[in-house]
């Protein structure tokens, strides 16, 4: 089953971003390490669930849940309106969808979960008036680069650097409205 998220689901909200922290190639992926997620108090995994979960606006996390009740992936949505700034600090132009957060688990991968993930989070954005749809993923990143182009996101040409002494830079792709 696909859905979004619910307040009182924190605790799989943790249970999984913390299992993603722990892939192989979550440096690439994540702006956050294993260690400092898993200090976090409590009250911010709450904060973090109610921010994103049905009924909420202006983000949307989506899960894939087994009958069981385990979370097999997830992907979050945060809506961007135009004329603000996102995160890095550039200017947002039109009302998009900014897809982050995206994992399943190994086990799941190659199944169409993360298409089903993808679908029901354009449908949101889509939804709520979004133009587009982006995600930034870490150049280096080609496990993920290669669903993101076969899901339809083509690359933009705009980079983002990660940290002005690292070197490193994510690549934005969009899937503009259909």
């Amino acid at each position: 089953m696909i859905r979004s998220i619910r307040p009182e689901d924190w605790p799989a909200v943790k249970e999984l971003r913390l299992l993603a922290l722990r892939d192989p190639v979550a440096h690439l992926a994540y702006l956050e390490t294993y260690d400092e997620a898993a200090a976090r108090p409590d009250t911010f995994w709450q904060e973090r669930a109610a921010g994103a979960a049905v009924g909420v606006a202006d983000a949307q996390q989506i899960v894939a849940e087994t009958p069981d009740g385990t979370w097999t992936g997830t992907l979050t949505v945060l809506m961007e309106q135009a004329g603000t700034t996102d995160w890095a600090g550039f200017a947002v132009e039109r009302t998009q969808g900014h897809v982050v957060g995206v994992f399943v688990r190994p086990e799941h991968r190659g199944t169409g979960l993360t298409k089903a993930l993808f679908d029901a989070g354009l449908e949101w954005a889509w939804g709520r008036g979004a133009e587009r749809v982006r995600l930034i993923v870490h150049e280096d990143n080609e496990r993920a680069r290669a669903f993101y182009r076969k899901a339809g996101f083509v690359p933009t040409g705009v980079t983002v650097p990660l940290t002005p002494d690292s070197g490193d830079s994510e690549l934005e792709m969009v899937i503009e409205r259909s």
